[in-house]
């Protein structure tokens, strides 16, 4: 699909991750309908963006609460195109993470981008073109240490996003699912404070941007912005995850994911 004078609702917009997405669909030629909790945020958001606010509007939705996803698609009116991109962390041993913590890192990362399928996918529909993208992680093939709750739901996203790009083929309306790696200055292991895992190499905030474009443009079922070590790393321990899991053990698995888990203590 062509982005230009196309308008895209973006979701999670004011987080690092959601900005550099902002940047590339603007940069694209795209009108952006930009979503977070932060209203302030958003708005000079929009206002730094190719275009301005005469091209860009803003919806402030916290996802968590109970119909907020099919009131933010309701609220942006006529789009072309969705990236499901907001997220919550979600980290810690189950046992230790709250009823209220995993309830609502569920209904942020998972219920949340299938209610806003839900909504939009009758008007594209109708437009017979469109596309819907969905802002996943290497966390959705590959499960790591005090991650259960957001593997879940990335995991989830990704057998979604795959069986709704096959009903919605004959439409006319693509589904994309993008999957970073570790990302530099942005995201949850930046957000917390703790270096990615040693090894694996760190991927930029505007090579995901670019890569959701990618998708959109070429109606890709999925796409990975992440360097050729990890794609592959992942790739095998999608194929062998207790072989996988030893290897992350006796590479300090543990201690990273505890530091994780603590850098995001508190934060909602």
């Amino acid at each position: 699909m062509d982005l230009h004078g196309k308008r895209v609702l973006l979701s999670g917009a004011t987080g690092g991750l959601g900005r550099a997405i902002a940047a590339a669909l603007a940069d694209g030629g795209a009108r952006l309908v930009l979503s977070s909790r932060r209203e302030q945020e958003l708005e000079e958001l929009a206002a730094s963006l190719p275009g301005g606010e005469r091209s860009h509007t803003v919806i402030v939705a916290d996802l968590a609460e109970a119909g907020a996803a099919e009131t933010l698609v309701r609220g942006a009116g006529d789009v072309d195109a969705l990236v499901a991109n907001a997220a919550l962390p979600g980290v810690g041993k189950i046992q230790d993470v709250g009823k209220d913590e995993l309830t609502r890192t569920l209904r942020v990362n998972l219920e949340a981008p299938m209610l806003m399928a839900r909504e939009l996918a009758p008007a594209l529909i109708e437009k017979g073109e469109g596309q819907i993208v969905f802002i996943s992680s290497i966390n959705g093939k590959v499960a790591t240490p005090r991650t259960a709750i957001y593997c879940a739901t990335k995991f989830g996203m990704r057998g979604f996003a795959l069986a709704l790009r096959e009903d919605l083929r004959p439409t006319g309306v693509g589904v994309s699912l993008v999957l970073p790696g570790f990302i530099r200055d942005a995201g949850m292991f930046h957000d917390a404070g703790v270096s990615a895992p040693p090894g694996l190499g760190t991927t930029s905030p505007t090579k995901v941007g670019k890569a959701v474009v990618r998708a959109i443009r070429r109606d890709l079922s999925e796409v990975a912005p992440a360097t050729r070590r990890l794609r592959l790393a992942s790739a095998f321990a999608h194929r062998h995850p207790d072989l996988a899991a030893r290897v992350q053990r006796r590479g300090g698995a543990d201690r990273i994911a505890d530091a994780l888990v603590a850098g995001h203590a508190g934060k909602k």
